[in-house]
């Protein structure tokens, strides 16, 4: 069975639909209840609590996959050993949510399976969800990963910004729509097996991502080193002159006839860094000059300046930040990482830019054209002399502005550059097209997701049968039965005899 995405009158509930707590209609038998109704939330304890010496599952934040619901539990612990530590506790079946921003909004939502001995401990960062009856772990565990259902938990955390959580009474509150059990299965059945579907098409999306980015470096280093055509030991002779103190001329592959390798410093009528002001400085969204940071190049090669845009005033331009100006048609790339190596040629939006210090601009000379340079200061072979120099700090690394001064630049005949450019631009623009292509699948299966989550909960996946149970009689008995057992007195454990006290036992006879 295929899913239709025409979500039609079914999902309103129609005359003989049920109307919620939500004030939203609901299929017949369907009923609404919140998940403190319908789950033991944060619960402390296991059912059955493990021995010191029992080994369990660990289940820390990073098990969970996004968007599944499905845990890595094969990391296993002894129990006694964490056992007075702040850990979460759950058991199979417990439903896991990431509270914490900005896992939950990524859908780091499970249902716990495969534990060891059916027990584990987790992250703190879990709210964990023991469902009662009423409702099965799976269909929940769906619902939580609605998007609408995320984004309205996003929108009522609390904290600072960026240790953000959901409070646990607002998923207390939360109200979910509750079809008959037996509805629920076949709802769960039906969305496990359209996902199948929807993942195979995901993993055919993702080798496709994987294969575009070596065809688009092979591209770059086919055109920018003439890889097709005869090599001619002539093209190293400029390069046998000099000593490069942090790149080893000797290791450089010859080029084409008439092809010559150039250092930079000597094709270009500027290579200098960037610096960056006090923040008081620098201003958001609006200025005189814009002033660029790594995140806005592109890995595609392009300025982004629409991400966190930042601008300095023209005087800062002119004083403090004079040595880091550039200009339309100046090649920038990054020279601090990681990634190394985003390049991409400063646009004519503005007349003057400014860059910050982690960004390297260089300027072509008369024997080069930009267009060449962007090219080549892209090709993984070329930028790949640089990265082998980078300094690594603290998880870091850094590439010094005299070490690009002295990489060494393919240069072929000016007119062959043109040339060479027009045939790269267009095969880049080929392969940019089936990128965008590529993006639509990824967007359009978060849409088949979306819908089919949508579809489920509001009766529109499978058909309802009048002959179920309605949620409401089950929800009625569950309820009753938790006032009986609130009502009935507690049975205390027998008195451990306490032992006597040290000297105070029996006396000697």
């Amino acid at each position: 069975m295929t899913l239709s995405l025409g979500l039609g009158s079914d999902s309103g509930g129609g005359p003989e639909g049920l109307s919620g707590g939500s004030g939203e209609r609901l299929p017949r038998g369907w009923a609404w209840a919140t998940l403190e109704e319908l789950c033991d939330v944060n619960p402390r304890s296991f059912e059955d609590e493990p021995e010191d010496d029992d080994f369990i599952s660990q289940v820390p934040m990073a098990s969970v996959e996004a968007e599944t619901g499905r845990i890595d539990a094969s990391h296993h612990v002894r129990y006694g050993d964490f056992k007075k530590k702040s850990l979460t506790r759950f058991q199979e079946n417990d439903v896991l949510f990431s509270k914490i921003t900005p896992c939950m909004e990524n859908g780091k939502i499970a249902v716990a399976r495969g534990l060891l001995d059916g027990r584990a401990l987790g992250s703190t960062e879990f709210h964990v969800l023991r469902s009662c009856s009423a409702v099965l772990p799976e269909y929940l565990m769906h619902y939580l990963l609605q998007p609408d259902v995320r984004r309205n938990a996003e929108q009522n955390m609390s904290g600072a910004v960026g240790q953000r959580r959901v409070p646990r009474p607002y998923l207390e509150s939360l109200e979910v729509p509750v079809p008959p059990l037996a509805e629920q299965r076949r709802i769960v059945g039906e969305i496990k097996e359209q996902i199948s579907h929807i993942e195979a098409g995901e993993t055919a999306i993702g080798s496709a991502i994987k294969q575009q980015l070596p065809l688009r470096e092979s591209l770059l280093d086919h055109y920018a080193l003439g890889l097709t055509q005869e090599r001619n030991a002539d093209s190293l002779k400029s390069l046998h002159k000099q000593q490069g103190r942090k790149i080893d001329y000797r290791t450089i592959i010859p080029l084409p006839r008439h092809w010559s390798w150039r250092v930079a410093q000597d094709v270009c009528t500027m290579i200098t860094s960037g610096s960056t002001p006090q923040s008081t400085l620098m201003y958001a969204d609006s200025g005189e000059i814009p002033f660029l940071k790594v995140y806005n190049i592109s890995k595609r090669g392009f300025i982004d300046f629409s991400i966190r845009p930042t601008f300095v005033d023209k005087e800062t331009h002119e004083g403090s930040l004079k040595k880091s100006r550039v200009a339309p048609g100046d090649v920038l790339t990054n020279i601090v990482g990681p990634p190394l190596g985003k390049t991409a040629v400063v646009p004519d939006e503005y007349p003057a830019w400014n860059i910050n210090q982690a960004i390297v601009a260089f300027r072509a000379g008369p024997d080069i054209s930009p267009a060449w340079l962007r090219y080549v200061l892209q090709s993984p072979y070329v930028i790949g002399l640089l990265t082998k120099t980078a300094r690594a700090t603290a998880g870091q690394f850094n590439i010094a502005l005299s070490t690009c001064r002295e990489l060494p630049i393919p240069v072929p005949p000016l007119d062959v550059q043109e040339e060479l450019c027009g045939a790269l631009a267009k095969s880049l623009a080929e392969l940019d097209s089936q990128h965008a292509s590529v993006g639509a699948l990824v967007r359009r299966s978060a849409d088949l997701r979306a819908a089919l989550l949508h579809a489920a909960f509001t009766g529109a996946l499978v058909p309802q049968d009048p002959a179920d149970e309605p949620a409401s009689a089950l929800l009625d008995r569950i309820s009753a039965a938790r006032v009986t057992a609130k009502a009935a007195p507690r049975k205390r454990a027998p008195r451990k005899p306490r032992p006597a006290p040290p000297g105070q036992g029996e006396l000697p006879q």
